[in-house]
């Protein structure tokens, strides 16, 4: 009998500060040295909430506190590592005045304007997460579409 296999899940977080928005340098494959928000595997056992305050303090040395579930995508093809569901957050960084360094498997980590964004290559389907985002800031959709 074939064994069965099962979608990994992962977590993201949307971080807008004065209209930038805060993306990391991807340090391992897939998409090295690609932007993209930070996020990553939840750990087993781990609650979802807690791997997403784990990850951006890893990724970007921020403390952050979670303002909402924003939404989830779960495409099979979105990931060429296989089937991963994301979870997506918005979050606001607790210190305004924390440094943001990049970590753990991010070369760097930076906020970027909205249109600095829309001519950078981002890594996933990130740019869909972030217009998605958008969208929903300008009143444009319902933070919550399964997509």
């Amino acid at each position: 009998m074939k064994k069965k296999r099962f979608p990994r899940v992962t977590i993201d977080a949307i971080i807008m500060e004065n209209g930038k928005i805060l993306l990391i340098q991807r340090g391992k494959p897939p998409f090295i040295g690609s932007w993209a928000l930070p996020g990553g595997h939840i750990d087993l056992g781990e609650i979802v909430e807690d791997a997403v305050i784990r990850e951006i303090k890893e990724e970007t040395n921020a403390e952050v506190k979670i303002d909402k579930l924003f939404n989830v995508y779960s495409h099979p093809d979105r990931d060429p590592r296989g089937h991963y569901i994301t979870i997506v957050y918005s979050c606001s960084i607790k210190d305004k005045n924390q440094k943001i360094l990049g970590g753990d498997d991010a070369i760097k980590a930076q906020f970027f304007d909205i249109e600095e964004i829309n001519k950078i290559k981002l890594a996933f389907d990130h740019k869909e997460i972030i217009n998605d985002f958008l969208s929903f800031k300008n009143g444009k959709r319902d933070s919550f579409v399964a997509i």
